[in-house]
């Protein structure tokens, strides 16, 4: 599975302009390639963590968006506790920024590996 370098202006407009369809889209996709980039901190497959989150009514959502930040220290090799600011931010319903903060760090890995600076996954 290649990951996909995406906009992040392009992720947030389309998950707007399609009243949130491609939101679902990047969700899973977010999920697949952070589980991959990170497999001691992996979750289920984004089609069945969005399933469980509908189910729950959102509540997996505020897992998902703690161990998304959890995941994203690992892949940018910082030692902080981003799962924090993640879940709080998927708390206050601002879920797109965490996204969004998610998508620019695998961004910048994708770049890395382009130019040769980081081992291949």
């Amino acid at each position: 599975m290649e990951m996909k370098k995406r906009s992040i202006a392009g992720c947030i407009i389309l998950t707007f302009v399609t009243l949130g369809i491609y939101g679902i889209y990047w969700f899973v996709k977010l999920t697949n390639e952070t589980n991959r980039l990170a497999p001691e901190e992996a979750t289920m497959s984004g089609g069945l963590a969005f399933l469980v989150t509908i189910c729950t009514l959102g509540i997996y959502g505020l897992y998902w968006g703690y161990k998304l930040g959890k995941k994203m220290d690992i892949i940018s090799g910082k030692s902080s506790n981003s799962g924090i600011i993640y879940l709080l931010l998927s708390l206050l319903g601002l879920g797109i920024i965490a996204k969004a903060l998610a998508q620019n760090e695998l961004n910048c890995r994708i770049d890395r590996q382009e130019n040769g600076f980081a081992a291949a996954a």
